[in-house]
């Protein structure tokens, strides 16, 4: 176990784009039967999008609090309240 904590911490050290690469190989290697792999290859490539989008300074965080507000301000200007 020693061993994989090593490479662990080791890949935890690389720029996210490399560890987001790394994630994806790891993924694809537990998918022997492929049954789920579309699924699994689409999201991890939108979770790299939206890390490089968020690293470029294209889109920020925002907390919870600050996400509900916005649902419920667009729900009520779509119904017309």
């Amino acid at each position: 176990m020693a061993r994989v904590e090593e490479h662990l911490a080791e890949l935890l050290r690389l720029p996210v784009d490399e560890r987001a690469k790394a994630a994806r190989a790891l993924l694809d290697s537990l998918d022997e039967d492929g049954e789920d792999a579309g699924v699994e290859h689409a999201q991890v490539t939108e979770l790299i999008r939206r890390m490089q989008a968020l690293q470029a300074g294209q889109v920020k965080l925002i907390d919870d609090a600050e996400a509900r507000a916005r649902v419920m301000a667009r729900l009520r200007s779509v119904r017309g309240q």
